[in-house]
């Protein structure tokens, strides 16, 4: 996990900065934040920054997380997708499977889920 690259879309900064703690507490170095779907878009399409796996929140200002999945589908395909969200109903989980969402996990969730969470989208095997 030491060399994974992560970017965060989150508009809740408690929420983020929780995240970037537990991600820093599994030794993930490089962690990128961005508020919002159309930020996060923004250094996707840079393309300056190396992305391992995306964590998005769901309900966001600008852009959701629905529509952001629906973008990075078509320009970055291979990248897992993680959405942190509290929409844990049954709708919701089909809703994000339809677009390719890679993992889905609940809001509020603990470190040892998160990471269990992204060893299954990082090493499947």
């Amino acid at each position: 996990m030491e060399d994974t690259h992560v970017l965060i879309v989150e508009d809740n900064a408690q929420t983020t900065r929780l995240i970037r703690m537990m991600l820093m507490d599994m030794q993930v170095a490089h962690v990128i934040t961005t508020a919002d779907g159309v930020e996060a878009q923004e250094v996707l399409d840079a393309g300056e920054e190396r992305i391992d796996v995306i964590l998005c929140d769901w309900r966001m200002p600008r852009m959701t997380g629905i529509e952001l999945l629906k973008i990075v589908r078509k320009s970055h395909p291979a990248i897992p997708f993680m959405m942190v969200t509290a929409n844990a109903d049954v709708d919701s989980i089909k809703a994000a499977a339809s677009q390719g969402v890679s993992g889905y996990i609940a809001k509020p969730f603990s470190p040892l889920q998160l990471k269990k969470k992204l060893v299954a989208l990082i090493d499947p095997l």
